[in-house]
Order: structure tokens, then C-alpha cells, then sequence
């Protein structure tokens, strides 16, 4: 039933915001031409992928705290999980630069998304495949590919997050295997995860040649998730504690292929890689809304486009865009070759997800009080950016990584 208003009441109509359509952001220097025909074919399909089934939709998941499952059969036939990992294992077999391409479209839509996928594929796919056994490559990878099994990561524990060195979470040997206690924190798709990529110390706390990695069925006796809902950020992407108590493990937990530290910041630096470029899809989508957006907005009898103050900051995104595109090429052309290094890496998440904050900021600014609205997509941007500016890695902790490399000096102590 329809509420009646009370005489004399003010009734204020309901005005829909249309959402104005986003035209794609011009390739002002010609990167595209500097793509090959396969680059652009797997950018292409999952661009319109996400605009065609993920964009209609976002800004309510968003909004709900939920992560749209139904479309997880649709983005495994597209390899969105295990882009790299060979063909063998149900990966889909894409260069660095397809895999960088396909994360730059995902985030263009949102930053949850793409985490899922990066977690998937960087955290949970890549370590069993490069440190795993031959048989737990079979047993896991064709499952986490096809998103029958999903997967999380358990490095960060709840007062240990740069300093992974300094875990609790420990693997003690037993006669048949392995027993694993303590907590980890800020597992993304923990809630969803049926199995976990965990890393627990072996030895003395600190002692960083002593860390493990174990593969960790999540109904294992003993393992309890806490689901964390109340974010104000990454709402699309879920993420848990992990509770280990007393958890038995076989020995064939272990991954064998890798000893210390090194393996989970490998790890690390696979998916951060890919948030150089989903990053990247981010600010470029933020770009085109301001865009479209200041061509409509008719203010003093002109499109606020026209205003010095408004191409001042659409000018100062093209820039950093273009500028961020241009190292986000190189790094993938430099991983394809085999010739990246870590601190290659950290230099550009932390240049592109600083560029895509800032992007973040000034579109929502240029789109005054509409760009606190959910048709727009900006302030969502730039709430979820937020985390990914301080996780896998903080931009601060990335800035030490590039000054010891250029000075040869460590500030981290």
C-alpha cells in the first residue's frame, strides 16, 4: 500500500540519476598501437565482459557487502583464474602483458573484483604450481581454475602485516605431518575459500629461512573463519580472519618446492604485478566518467568542460594515466622476457595506485555532489583504492624497497 501524505506535507518527487554513458578514454599516445593483435583481443573480450555483466550490477554488490558468485562460470571460461598457469592445469596460458591486461579491465569496474581474481591466481594458483608437488598440482589447480575450489592466502596476521617475518602462526612436526596453530587476518575470499595457501613459522620467531608454506583444506578439524563485514572499503571482496587450532595436517601439506620467507613474498610480487595494472583500470575509468560527465553538466549556460579549473584536472589524469600506462607496458614486456625484478615492481604499484587515488579524488571533485551517488562509480574508486594503496605492500614500505635498490642503503631498520 501506498503511504498517503499528511495535509499540509511537503512531498519531495523521487529524481532518478541517469547514469550519462562512458565513452572509452582516448588512446592519446598511441599505446594501443603498441600492442599486439593477441593483447588486444583478450583485453577486448573481458572489456566487454565487464561492461556487458559485472558493470550493471557493481554499485548494488557494492553497496550489499556481497561478491556476485553467478558470474564465477563465466569469468573461469574466460581464464580469468590461472591466466599464466599452463594450459595442462586448466590455466588459461596468457603472457605477463595479456594477464596485466585482463587485470586492467576487471578493475575498471572494481578493485573487489579484480582482488578476487589476483588472490586466485598470484596467491593461491601460482604457489602451488611453482612450489607444489606434481601432485598437488593435479589434485588443486584444474579445480581452482574452473572456480569449483577457491582459494585465500594466510600471511598477514593480525599485528603482523610488513614485518612477515615477525609471524606467530606456527607448524610444529609431528610423526605423521605437520600441526598448525594461531591466527592469520585479512584472508580476501577467506569466506568463500575452501582451501588456503598458509605460511607459518618452523623455527624461531624472526628467523625468516624458517617460514613454510602448507596447503590447508578450509574444512580441516579446527580451522574456524571469521567473516569481516564491516568495511568501508574492497565491500565486493571477502575478507576473514582464520582461526588454526590445533590443526592436524598430512605431510603432503607442505609445499616442498620452496624454503623461507622468499616463496610467500614471490607470491607477493606475482600479485602485485597485476595490481600495477588493475590499478591502472581504475584511474582510466574514473578518467572517462569525468570526461563524459563534464561534457553534460551544463553550468552558467556551458558544459563545466569548458572551465579552466575543470581541464586543469582532467589534463593532470591524462597525464599520469598515459605516464602510468607506459610503465605498466614495460613491466609486463620486461616479465615476459624474464628480466623483472622486485623492486621493478614496487616502483610501479606504487606509482600507479598513487596515480589512481588521485584520479579517484579529482573525478568525484569534478562531479560535485553527484559523485556521491551510486550511479557514478568514482567515490567507490576511490574508497577501494584506499586499501589497495596499503596492501601487498604499503606504498611507504614500496618507497624503501626502490631507495635501497637506488642507494644501496636499508632504511627499513
Amino acid at each position: 500500500m501506498t503511504a498517503v501524505p499528511s495535509a499540509g506535507a511537503v512531498v519531495i518527487p523521487h529524481i532518478p540519476v541517469v547514469e550519462p554513458p562512458t565513452p572509452r578514454m582516448p588512446d592519446f599516445f598511441g599505446v594501443d598501437g603498441l600492442l599486439g593483435d593477441a593483447e588486444r583481443a583478450v583485453r577486448d573480450e573481458v572489456r566487454a565482459w565487464v561492461d556487458a555483466r559485472v558493470m550493471p550490477i557493481i554499485a548494488e554488490c557494492w553497496l550489499e557487502n556481497r561478491f556476485p558468485r553467478e558470474l564465477l562460470p563465466e569469468m573461469a571460461r574466460l581464464h580469468l583464474f590461472g591466466p599464466s598457469i599452463p594450459a595442462e592445469y586448466g590455466g588459461g596460458g596468457k603472457s605477463g602483458v595479456e594477464y596485466g591486461l585482463m587485470m586492467q579491465e576487471l578493475e575498471r569496474a572494481d578493485s573487489g573484483i579484480r582482488s578476487f581474481c589476483s588472490v586466485q591466481s598470484s596467491l593461491v594458483m601460482y604457489p602451488i604450481h611453482a612450489f607444489g608437488s606434481e601432485a598437488q598440482r593435479r589434485r588443486w589447480l584444474p579445480g581452482l581454475a574452473a572456480a569449483t575450489e577457491i582459494g585465500c592466502f594466510g600471511l598477514t596476521e593480525p599485528d603482523v602485516g610488513s614485518n612477515p617475518a615477525g609471524m606467530t602462526v606456527r607448524a610444529t612436526r609431528t610423526a605423521d605431518g605437520w600441526t598448525l596453530t594461531g591466527r592469520k587476518k585479512w584472508l580476501s575470499n577467506g569466506p568463500m575459500a575452501t582451501v588456503a595457501v598458509v605460511w607459518a613459522q618452523t623455527g624461531e620467531v624472526g628467523d625468516h629461512r624458517a617460514v613454510r608454506g602448507f596447503i590447508v583444506p578450509t574444512d580441516t578439524k579446527g580451522v574456524t573463519v571469521h567473516h569481516i563485514t564491516d568495511k568501508y572499503s574492497l565491500r565486493v571482496s571477502p575478507s576473514s580472519a582464520m582461526d588454526f587450532d590445533d590443526v592436524h595436517l598430512p605431510a603432503d601439506a607442505l609445499l616442498p618446492g620452496v624454503e623461507g620467507l622468499k616463496g610467500a613474498l614471490m607470491c607477493l610480487n606475482q600479485a602485485r604485478y597485476g595490481i600495477v595494472w588493475g590499478a591502472l583500470g581504475a584511474a582510466i575509468h574514473c578518467y572517462e566518467e569525468a570526461l563524459a560527465y563534464g561534457k553534460q553538466r551544463v553550468m552558467f549556460g556551458r558544459p563545466i568542460a569548458g572551465f579552466q579549473l575543470q581541464q586543469d584536472r582532467l589534463v593532470d589524469m591524462l597525464s599520469e594515466i598515459v605516464k602510468a600506462q607506459l610503465l605498466a607496458l614495460q613491466l609486463g614486456r620486461l616479465k615476459d622476457a624474464g628480466q623483472l625484478r622486485p623492486e621493478q615492481i614496487s616502483l610501479a604499484k606504487r606509482n600507479n595506485v598513487d596515480i589512481a587515488c588521485d584520479a579517484a579524488r579529482e573525478a568525484r571533485r569534478l562531479l560535485g555532489a553527484n559523485g556521491i551517488l551510486s550511479p557514478y562509480h568514482a567515490m567507490r574508486h576511490m574508497a577501494d583504492l584506499e586499501s589497495v594503496y596499503t596492501y601487498e605492500g604499503t606504498h611507504d614500505m614500496h618507497t624503501l624497497i626502490v631507495g635501497q635498490a637506488v642507494t644501496g642503503e636499508n632504511a627499513f631498520a
